[in-house]
Formats: C-alpha cells, sequence, structure tokens
C-alpha cells in the first residue's frame, strides 16, 4: 500500500504488536517506509512479526507499567530517533453480566484497555507539541460508542479511551498534533476467537452458531479484517488526514451511525 511521501522515514510505535489488529498495523506502517517499534509481553510473537519486515522492530513491555513503557521509549528512541506515530493498540477483554463481574476483572479490563493507552501516549506529548508535529492513534471499539450485554468493564473501558482521545485532541490542537480514534466492530482476529469459544462454552452454541450472532451486528453481516483497521490508520498518518483530530472512526459496516 502506498503512502504520501512525507510519510516515509517516520517512526512509530505500536502496542499489542505480535498479533491481531497489531500485526496488521505494523504491517502496513512498515510498507508506507515507516519504522516501527512494536510492544507486547509476548517476546516470540513480537520476534516473528519483526521476522515479516525489516522495518519492524520489537520490544518487550507492558502497557500498565509506567516504568516499563519509560524503557521502551527510551531504547527505541535512542535507536530510531523519536516517535512520530503512537498507535495505543494493546487491549484485552472478557465477559460476564455486570452483577458477576468482579473487581479485580473490571480493574484489569481498565488497567490493560485505559490506563494502558495512556500510559502508551503521555511519554510522547511533550516531545510532538514541540516539534508541532505528530499523530497519536487510539485503536478503541465501537464499544466506545455504544453498548453491549455482558462486556460492562470492557464498554466503560474503550469509552474512556474515547473520552481520553478527545480530551488530547483538544489540548493539541493548535500544535500540529493530531489525535484520533479507531473504532472496530467485531475483527476477525486470535481475540475473536476467544469470545467465539467462550459463548460455545457458556451457551452450548455450535462455533458456527456464534459467529453468526457475532457477525449480525455488523449490518453487512461479516466480520471486520484486521487490514481495514490498518488502511485507516494509515490514512490518518498521512497529511491528507491533517484536519482530522478529536475523531472516532467507526469501522463497522455502518453497525454506529
Amino acid at each position: 500500500m502506498s503512502a504520501p511521501g512525507t510519510i516515509v522515514g517516520r517512526h512509530a510505535l505500536v502496542t499489542g504488536g505480535g498479533s491481531g489488529v497489531g500485526r496488521a498495523i505494523a504491517l502496513v506502517l512498515a510498507g508506507a517506509g515507516i519504522a516501527v517499534t512494536i510492544c507486547g509481553r509476548r517476546e516470540t510473537a513480537l520476534a516473528e512479526v519483526a521476522g515479516e519486515s525489516a522495518r519492524i522492530f520489537g520490544i518487550a513491555a507492558d502497557v500498565t507499567d509506567e516504568a516499563s513503557m519509560a524503557s521502551l521509549y527510551s531504547e527505541a528512541e535512542a535507536a530510531r530517533g523519536p516517535f512520530d506515530i503512537v498507535v495505543a493498540n494493546a487491549g484485552m477483554s472478557g465477559s460476564a453480566p455486570a452483577q458477576r463481574t468482579s473487581l479485580t476483572d473490571w480493574q484489569r479490563t481498565l488497567d490493560v484497555n485505559l490506563t494502558g493507552a495512556f500510559l502508551t501516549v503521555k511519554p510522547a506529548l511533550a516531545g510532538m507539541v514541540a516539534r508541532k508535529t505528530g499523530c497519536i492513534i487510539f485503536i478503541a471499539s465501537t464499544a466506545g460508542l455504544k453498548g453491549y450485554a455482558y462486556v460492562a468493564a470492557y464498554v466503560a473501558a474503550k469509552h474512556g479511551v474515547v473520552g481520553l482521545m478527545r480530551a488530547l485532541a483538544v489540548e493539541t490542537a493548535k500544535s500540529g498534533v493530531t489525535v484520533n480514534a479507531v473504532c472496530p466492530g467485531f475483527v476477525e482476529t486470535e481475540m475473536l476467537e476467544v469470545s467465539i469459544q467462550r459463548i460455545v462454552e457458556k451457551t452450548g452454541r455450535s462455533v458456527e452458531e456464534a459467529r453468526t450472532r457475532l457477525s449480525s451486528t455488523n449490518p453487512q453481516g461479516r466480520f471486520i479484517q484486521p487490514e481495514e483497521v490498518a488502511a485507516a490508520v494509515l490514512w490518518l498518518c498521512g497529511d491528507a488526514a491533517r484536519s482530522i483530530t478529536g475523531q472516532a472512526i467507526s469501522v463497522s459496516g455502518g453497525e454506529t451511525w
């Protein structure tokens, strides 16, 4: 996929880059000429993705740990320069009725999806504002735009991510930095397969029935592909999107208009 020439030579961070949407984003950005640092907790997965492109570099880090993210920034920026693009993609999901959601599960979901997003972008803000350029993209979810049953913690966290994005967009609007969120519906990834297996175990439905139930939330009747999310991210990184900030872009087949 081609991209505007001004993208070539930039440095991007993609959290949760060892699989799924993060992997797709890393590959698309690298293909556009961007040096991409990916992070996650599974070193083997990071190495596999890094092996797919000479422009991708893996560093193990935990987005919920401020010191871990500070160390990642120090190592990556010393090697490849300041981050011009930060994609806060790392996330997790779980499922339970709200009244049976433990405080531990609630807190873990917010720690990874919301606090992790904040700790991912916070170290980049001062430098981007000083340089008067930069692109911050949160991978949120349609769960940041509407409610879903049995995932109250995830919905709350993703709504928080969208709110965080809007606050940062206002803070940085005059600096030339853009801050946006991409909000996919159900994406065909490893995380989706876990959700499908959970439905099968809890309801006795077949795998095909579970897949049909989830895909039916998309008016197009299909799952979003990781590459579609990656394409939206690439566009937001280019000069054509320099007036796009503070936006939650739904990639969902029309589920949330």
